[in-house]
Parts: C-alpha cells; sequence; structure tokens
C-alpha cells in the first residue's frame, strides 16, 4: 500500500488516537504533518531537511553517522521529513526506501523488529 497526501491540500487528522494512527497509513499521514509544522517552529531544521541532510527527529533514522555507514530507521522518520521538506508524503509501506546522506545509507522499514535489531546491534536508538 502506498500512503500519499499532497503539501498543498494537507489538513490535520482526527482527534482521537485511533484516528491518527489506527488507520491504514499506521500514523505516517500524523508524522508528516508533525513535519509540516516543525518546518515552521524550526526553520534551521527544515533547512537540514531540506539540504537533503538526515537530522536527528523523534523517530529512528537520522542523527549521527555511524561506523557502519549503514542504517535502519522508521518509515514515520522519513513522513516527517519529508513533511519538513515541505515534500507531498509518498511512502510505499510494503518496500520502504533508503536514501544516502554524508557517506550513510539508511534504509526505512516499518518492520519494528528490525529497527530495534539494528539499534541493538549499534548500541541503542537516539
Amino acid at each position: 500500500m502506498i500512503v500519499e497526501c499532497s503539501f498543498s491540500s494537507a489538513s490535520p487528522q482526527g482527534e482521537s488516537w485511533v484516528e491518527r494512527w489506527g488507520g491504514p497509513d499506521k500514523g505516517l499521514i500524523c508524522s508528516w504533518l508533525r513535519g509540516i509544522e516543525k518546518a515552521k517552529e524550526s526553520p534551521e531544521l527544515a533547512a537540514q531537511a531540506s539540504r537533503g541532510e538526515l537530522p536527528s527527529l523523534p523517530w529512528v533514522g537520522g542523527g549521527k553517522v555511524i561506523k557502519a555507514g549503514k542504517r535502519v530507521g522508521a518509515l514515520h522518520y522519513l513522513a516527517m521529513w519529508q513533511g519538513l521538506r515541505g515534500e507531498n508524503l509518498s511512502i510505499d509501506l510494503a518496500t520502504g526506501a533508503t536514501h544516502t546522506c554524508t557517506g550513510m545509507a539508511v534504509t526505512f522499514t516499518g518492520d519494528t523488529s528490525v529497527i530495534w535489531k539494528a539499534a541493538s546491534e549499534v548500541g541503542g536508538v537516539e
């Protein structure tokens, strides 16, 4: 399933947790909308994302470069990052995505077991 939402028609989601996080998009739209808000709150963070950098965010995926040169990140990070960049949301839940920045390749996935396994191998999550 591909989760898509247009930046030009971004609107708040429902008020309940179930409406925001329990739907078919698994909360990606909510994370993307938060990225849009965060861009307004922190223009420097938005500028970093616009340059293709992967800054530290509440979700696993960006931050400091690790020695292995690769890491695993959450699709929610990718959604928030797209919002920070002012992009339309477009994420394939089945295949995820990979992004390379400053010599580090990040594979974004919705599989939390993969995220936690990778985090334990590098000494925890940020």
